[in-house]
């Protein structure tokens, strides 16, 4: 059967609208409408203040974040060769199981769609990973994750300093603490190669966008909970304590 011109332009509008729908998955999914890719674009007003583009980007990172990073926490336990891979795990474990309730509890307040996967990029980690043994295993845990949180923490900075939502700031300012710690117990292991991972933390990345982006929630789908396993105990934070002052 023969398609008019008419019809094949039908066919390729829809199909370039299906990929512009697709591209907006989340707005989409938050009942919002937006055509701009400035972050400072406010796209909801809620009890907490003004939402952007960036603030819901950024609880959606989190989320994504710990998606992937619990996971290879639980494979420290079990695969870290060493007390201090170990220990970087159960910092792993306990931060983001906190951080994901907070990060679950704020999208909710502010509607926004979560996702219940990490990004493929981030997904390839946890494969890495699973795959390595013995000595391997500590030093991709060490390099990897201290290279992804070194690279976030510019992104926490920058959302803490400009946001004017309530809720995304108090996400920020734990977010910050727990990375922070991260990196502390990443670099306690001793196996970090700090110039290797400096290079990685300013080399754009060259995947494709499509790599770094967690996919959608299916409809209905149940959300993910990241639960400590049975018998967990917290670690002990990394914090320094106050210096105490005389006078």
């Amino acid at each position: 059967m023969r398609i008019s011109r008419n019809a094949a332009g039908t066919v390729f509008v829809a199909g370039a609208l299906m990929l512009t729908l697709t591209a907006l998955a989340y707005p989409t999914m938050l009942g919002l409408q937006t055509t701009s890719s400035a972050q400072n674009r406010v796209i909801a007003n809620t009890s907490a203040g003004p939402l952007t583009e960036a603030d819901r980007d950024f609880v959606v990172k989190v989320r994504a974040a710990g998606l992937w990073e619990f996971p290879s926490g639980e494979l420290a336990l079990k695969k870290g060769t060493t007390p201090a891979v170990r220990t970087a795990g159960m910092h792993l474990i306990n931060g983001h199981a906190n951080l994901d309730a907070a990060c679950r509890r704020v999208a909710t307040q502010l509607g926004i769609t979560l996702p219940n996967q990490a990004s493929p990029q981030q997904q390839g980690f946890v494969a890495t990973l699973t795959a390595d043994q013995g000595k391997q295993f500590d030093q991709d845990l060490a390099n990897i994750l201290r290279v992804t949180h070194g690279s976030i923490f510019p992104v926490i900075a920058n959302i803490r300093a400009t946001t004017q939502n309530t809720l995304v700031r108090q996400l920020a300012d734990q977010a910050n603490d727990t990375v922070l710690d991260h990196i502390t117990v990443l670099e306690q292991t001793g196996l970090v190669n700090f110039d290797q991972v400096l290079f990685k933390e300013t080399t754009p990345p060259k995947d494709p966008k499509v790599n770094l982006t967690p996919p959608a929630p299916q409809p209905g789908e149940p959300t993910v909970v990241l639960s400590p396993p049975p018998g967990f105990t917290p670690p002990p934070s990394t914090t320094p304590s106050p210096v105490p002052t005389t006078g």
